[in-house]
């Protein structure tokens, strides 16, 4: 009888599950609700808890609204369990009590964060533990800054805790009320930046941090880290100008910058989306769609992805092997990358045929907006997502845990990697 054996992948897709499982029978309770008459539904329950979990930020319904101080607070553990993975923190505080680790948990310590390697690995996931807690720290202090004037000392200290881990694990949720997200602070600028460094450092991923930390050289950065500093300032200074050039009358610079920065899977929105023109949604959708970096607490197809494929793409007429910062590309780096965008398309393409057949009564510009948030795990929408019925809505967060487990790790929840002992014969074949 053939043994069964569980994979690294499909161990981390199930402790997701059960983690949303979980969120949503606490968030179903009474002690998690405002309204004792007009109690949460099962799916919008679901929804809220896939949402925090997947780090996504869609909302059913509004979070300061529905939700009292407890909802908040399984929300907000939702949000860092999401943002870290389960397996990390798992591991990281089993290390911290100095427990030895087993090799079995080390390789799934590796998978789930997308290390390279096992060297080093309990050492990463301490220094990912602390630099989540530092930042989100500073982040909550400078945070509460800017609230304490707006409300009373408590509750300031409970939305800048809240907005802390949210910002920093590109969540989207706020906890101000009424779906307005940051749209009373669009001209604020102290929070604008804080915000917007915490989206940004906790997009560029740990890898990154670390290395920034501990080499402080530009010369004697590891090629990812020069690639996701490049791409990431390309990207959001690419996207402040041509939003800005595309909504000129509609939005500030302030605007234009802080929405190119939260479409980078962050899902907070200092401005209303519905009034978008269609070249406006279009720069937002790419920039939704590419995301953020690898090990980081953003989705998307990843700027390393993008960065591998364009230099593959402009390689390929020369004849010559991809490169950059005078480093060549492995073939099996450019194969993955290809592999990446033309699954991630696959998914939001189905998402948005089925999103169209369960909700024909909205624009098509609507429906792929929505189902491109909630791959990218971004959160941003045109408003719609309230209104989506039952169907759309388990379609939407059936989108967001492909979107956050990654295209690859989906395809790899079936199969497993095999090696040909045998090579069939080679035939060319015309292509383009």
């Amino acid at each position: 009888m053939k043994r069964f054996r569980i994979t690294p992948t499909q161990v981390i897709a199930l402790g997701f599950a059960s983690v949303i499982c979980i969120g949503a029978i606490l968030l179903m309770l009474p002690i998690s609700q405002k309204s004792s008459e007009s109690l949460l539904s099962p799916v919008d329950a679901f929804f809220t808890s896939v949402s925090a979990v997947c780090v996504t930020g869609l909302l059913a319904v509004d979070t300061a609204d529905t939700f009292t101080a407890f909802g908040q607070t399984v929300i907000a553990i939702l949000i860092q369990i999401g943002g870290l993975g389960i397996t990390s923190i798992g591991v990281g505080l089993i290390s911290f009590r100095n427990r030895k680790i087993r090799m079995k948990d080390q390789m799934l310590l590796r998978e789930a964060l997308n290390y390279s390697s096992m060297n080093g690995v309990l050492n990463l996931i301490r220094s990912v533990l602390i630099t989540t807690f530092i930042f989100e720290f500073i982040g909550a202090v400078l945070s509460f800054i800017v609230f304490s004037r707006d409300y009373p000392i408590p509750h300031a200290i409970g939305i800048s805790v809240f907005h802390s881990i949210a910002s920093f694990n590109n969540a989207g949720f706020d906890i101000l009320g009424n779906m307005q997200s940051l749209t009373n602070y669009s001209d604020n600028i102290p929070l604008n930046i804080i915000t917007s460094g915490l989206i940004i450092f906790g997009g560029i991923g740990f890898f990154v941090i670390q290395d920034i930390l501990k080499k402080h050289s530009w010369k004697k950065f590891r090629v990812h880290t020069k690639i996701v500093i490049c791409m990431t300032i390309t990207l959001v200074l690419g996207g402040t100008v041509l939003l800005k050039i595309a909504e000129h009358d509609s939005i500030t610079w302030l605007q234009a910058f802080f929405t190119s920065v939260s479409a980078r899977t962050a899902g907070f929105s200092t401005c209303s989306f519905s009034t978008f023109s269609n070249a406006g949604i279009l720069i937002m959708t790419l920039c939704m769609f590419i995301g953020a970096a690898p090990g980081s607490t953003g989705g998307g197809i990843k700027v390393t992805t993008i960065f591998v494929l364009l230099r593959s793409i402009l390689s390929y007429p020369t004849g010559t092997t991809p490169k950059a910062f005078h480093r060549r590309f492995s073939s099996g780096a450019s194969q993955q990358a290809f592999v990446i965008c033309t699954l991630g398309i696959g998914i939001v393409l189905i998402s948005t045929f089925a999103l169209s057949l369960a909700a024909p009564e909205y624009e098509f510009s609507q429906i792929i907006f929505e189902s491109i948030s909630a791959f990218a795990t971004v959160g941003l929408s045109t408003g719609i997502t309230p209104e989506l019925n039952d169907a759309a809505k388990i379609i939407l967060m059936i989108t967001m845990y492909a979107g956050r487990l990654g295209a690859l790790s989906i395809i790899s929840l079936w199969t497993k990697k095999k090696i040909e002992t045998i090579l069939l014969p080679e035939e060319e074949i015309a292509i383009g």
